[in-house]
């Protein structure tokens, strides 16, 4: 009998170092499935992701840069999927973190291979010429993996008392596991910085060239994406998709216009609830694995915490979810050597 998958797509930030070669590792056997991205990289007259991903170096100032991110992040994952052994698995639904939306749009079929790498190159090339803003990610959970209301909503607290503040924008962005993630400009980010204890000489920690997505900074980023890919042809997607409110988009009720207007809408200038996008997921399709798309692994954790977050079958810490992983695993993530899901060329 197959296994009910719910497929997570990875967001920004989750092809660092040790992913460097992901592609020639992993998908050697993938070069035509792939010709499709390669193509649209020449025709803007940018790396393909192959030039990237085989670089002797990974670069902070190359890899990170948005233009080139979202699209290696993208083939990764996006390779990753077509890995998937269908007749062992029956992908009940597919969701994804922030970026992670565009291709969960994309392996969805809710667009076209040829106008997902559209909208994913061109969203992620749009602050080429300067960032917008900036994020940072602080935790909002103990060492088991817990969240602690009080302390989420004291972060929330500080956040709106931050913004009220002249010259001064911060917002949430990301409501990830047991993180948050805060975005705005570099005065309000400051201000957070100098507010909250330092954790481990870890956090508050700034993500290096990411925008303050998922705010009203981006309004005019939102309004510029509709005006360049208002030619997407948005299809009602093959597989039931969970976006970053918890809404679920189904094959037979899908309004296609009105998956655009969410997708450079609402889903850009507002907070991306990923939490809620997983339990969802699992309260409404009930998967018995849970599959993240690489590259990298470090979304897996957030999904775990995510599951903690509302005891998903009696899982209500983190030791609780790695005897569960131990015995019969529930989150399974791609970007790791041994899965049992893929990586075999």
């Amino acid at each position: 009998m197959k296994k009910r998958a719910l497929v997570v797509c990875p967001g920004r930030g989750t092809y660092n170092k040790d992913e460097l070669g992901y592609l020639s590792r992993y998908h050697s056997d993938k070069t035509e499935q792939l010709r499709f991205i390669e193509h649209y990289r020449e025709s803007v007259n940018q790396p393909t992701v192959h030039e990237l991903d085989s670089k002797d170096k990974y670069s902070f100032k190359l890899h990170t840069l948005g233009e080139h991110a979202s699209s290696l992040i993208y083939a990764c994952a996006y390779a990753d999927f077509q890995s998937i052994n269908q007749d062992e698995y029956d992908i009940v639904a597919v969701t994804g973190n922030s970026m992670g939306w565009y291709i969960a749009l994309s392996v969805a079929q809710a667009l076209i291979p040829e106008d997902s790498i559209q909208l994913i190159d061109t969203m992620g090339s749009m602050m080429k010429q300067g960032l917008i803003g900036g994020q940072l990610i602080y935790p909002a959970m103990d060492e088991n993996w817990n969240l602690i209301p009080s302390k989420k909503q004291k972060l929330q607290s500080l956040i709106e008392q931050i913004n009220l503040k002249e010259a001064h924008s911060l917002f949430l962005s990301i409501d990830l596991g047991g993180y948050v993630v805060i975005a705005g400009n570099e005065t309000g980010l400051n201000a957070f910085e100098e507010a909250v204890p330092n954790i481990n000489d870890r956090f508050p920690m700034r993500l290096y060239n990411h925008g303050a997505f998922h705010t009203p900074l981006m309004q005019h980023i939102s309004e510029t994406g509709k005006s360049l890919l208002s030619s997407l042809n948005v299809q009602k997607p093959k597989y039931p998709l969970i976006d970053g409110r918890g809404h679920i988009w189904t094959p037979y009720s899908t309004c296609s216009s009105y998956l655009f207007e969410y997708t450079l809408g609402h889903q850009v200038t507002e907070p991306y609830l990923f939490n809620k996008a997983i339990e969802i997921g699992v309260k409404e399709f009930s998967p018995d694995t849970i599959i993240v798309l690489g590259p990298g692994s470090s979304l897996g954790s957030s999904v775990a915490h995510s599951l903690i977050n509302i005891g998903w079958q009696g899982i209500n810490n983190k030791e609780d979810f790695m005897a569960r992983q131990a015995l019969n695993p529930l989150v399974v993530s791609m970007g790791m050597d041994k899965t049992g899901v893929k990586h075999k060329n």
